[in-house]
């Protein structure tokens, strides 16, 4: 693990913008597409809005989400509806988005077309972290957690009932462990001393059923590079 630390907010999101498009410059170098999955919550936005002024091929560039709430890609509370928003603006408005839900498209068919889109392997997934300890919509206590963080597939239904952090959108999907294990550059986001306090403890155990988030460093492959400020 690679902790980038910033002295302002501002640094911060300048920082993690400028790591995730150099990232996504060299996929691009690399293939014909870069594939760039990102995270959802109240975090992230200034990086994406500042990502967005990156000068990049944003037309070859294939945006995805790590987890959404059984929500239209239109509703307000949407992850879909955050990243046209923030990230798909100015020069990254060329970019492709794929939401993970749309209308008309039962639960089980979304969970089976994200994965069918994950044949194509994310080259930068970018994670957040919950108060509780999820990223993802991967929760403590969550009601099959266990076969979430070991099954196959890159992407799974979930229903977080009874997990605080969830708030009232209990039917999600998420990002799995074996969706995350192909990325070349995972990207952690946090601010704040609480979220620090928190990294210290999940870097005590790799038990991911305690706090989901360890699967962001203890998942095989890439290392995790944290981007943190007060």
């Amino acid at each position: 693990m690679h902790l980038h630390v910033y002295d302002s907010a501002t640094q911060w999101t300048w920082g993690a913008a400028i790591a995730i498009s150099s990232a996504l410059a060299r996929d691009l170098q690399k293939e014909g597409r870069a594939r760039l999955l990102l995270s959802g919550g109240k975090t992230p936005g200034p990086v994406y809005e500042a990502l967005s002024k990156a000068p990049l091929a944003w037309d070859r560039v294939d945006v995805a989400l790590v987890d959404e709430r059984w929500l239209l890609p239109e509703d307000p509370d949407s992850n879909a509806r955050l990243l046209r928003e923030t990230l798909i603006q100015n020069k990254a408005a060329k970019a492709r988005l794929e939401t993970l839900t749309s209308a008309g498209r039962p639960f089980d068919e979304a969970v089976s077309t994200a994965n069918l889109h994950a044949r194509q392997p994310a080259g930068v997934v970018v994670l957040g972290m919950g108060d509780d300890g999820h990223t993802a919509s991967l929760f403590p206590g969550m009601e099959d957690l266990e076969r979430a963080l070991r099954t196959p597939a890159a992407y799974v239904g979930v229903d977080a009932t009874g997990c605080p952090g969830a708030g009232p959108w209990h039917r999600r999907i998420s990002l799995t462990p074996a969706g995350l294990a192909p990325a070349q550059t995972r990207i952690l986001l946090i601010r704040g001393e609480r979220k620090r306090a928190l990294l210290d403890r999940l870097l005590e155990s790799d038990d991911a059923t305690e706090y989901p988030a360890r699967i962001a460093f203890t998942t095989p492959g890439a290392a995790l590079h944290v981007h943190w400020c007060p």
